[in-house]
């Protein structure tokens, strides 16, 4: 079930990267932030088992600029033994965005929902501008996140804050064409790749709420052991948000 509240935060960075997949040798971004994108930064401020992000839309505010730079990349991917960097180090060009800034826009989905897990638990029960904050709410205020949420590739990490409502997204429709939506995996955690197409940055937004998101809605939810040392860190950082809450 997705909630029907929408909770906005704005990031922005200098430099960003959103590959596209069919440029295989060399990376060549899109022209704004893709909707998996989008649900990694969201994920960096808060995660939970309990739900899923459902990305709406994405607002572009500054003008989409390219720049070009030579990155060390390695030849192979990582595996059970360690990469020797000097043997597989090579380098590529690039071509990226600079002095990007986004607006993304999301709700909370749930498969089932409980008196102990409702959606204003993470969000508020109205949305940014509540009273009463959720954890998310509550953590964008403060900058809090569990990793670096970055703009595609880590070495661009990102600043995250508060929508103050004086942001206007630029006035221009961008054609893109194809573009991946998101990874979707099966009950067997098998990974499909989902694109959607004749995409467009319309009027500066990026619309999400596309079949392919539902679709994402039914993909296989990372759930670590109960006995493992994930779920242990899990649960502290539950009890201490809940206990902050109450407070």
């Amino acid at each position: 079930m997705i909630d029907n509240r929408i909770v906005k935060v704005k990031v922005k960075g200098d430099f960003a990267c959103f590959t596209r997949p069919d440029l295989k040798v060399e990376r060549m971004t899109y022209p704004c932030m893709t909707p998996s994108a989008a649900r990694g930064i969201l994920d960096s401020i808060l995660w939970k088992p309990e739900f899923q992000w459902y990305v709406r839309r994405i607002t572009v505010l500054n003008p989409i600029r390219f720049a070009t730079i030579k990155r060390n990349e390695i030849n192979s991917k990582q595996g059970q033994n360690p990469i020797v960097i000097e043997e597989k180090r090579a380098q590529r060009n690039s071509v990226i965005l600079r002095n990007v800034s986004y607006i993304i826009e999301a709700s909370i989905y749930q498969k089932e929902r409980t008196d102990r897990n409702k959606p204003e638990k993470y969000i508020g029960r109205k949305g940014i501008d509540s009273d009463n904050d959720g954890m998310f709410v509550r953590r964008v205020k403060k900058g809090q996140c569990w990793r670096r949420p970055y703009l595609g590739v880590r070495e661009f990490s990102a600043d995250f804050l508060e929508v103050d409502g004086t942001e206007q997204p630029i006035q221009e429709t961008i054609p893109i064409g194809s573009m991946l939506f998101d990874i979707f995996y099966d009950e067997k955690r098998k990974p499909e790749p989902l694109f959607f197409y004749d995409v467009a940055i319309r009027n500066g937004v990026l619309n999400c709420e596309v079949p392919e998101n539902e679709k994402m809605m039914q993909s296989s939810h990372f759930r670590p052991p109960i006995d493992s040392e994930v779920s242990a860190a899990i649960y502290e950082f539950n009890q201490a948000e809940e206990k902050e809450a109450v407070l």
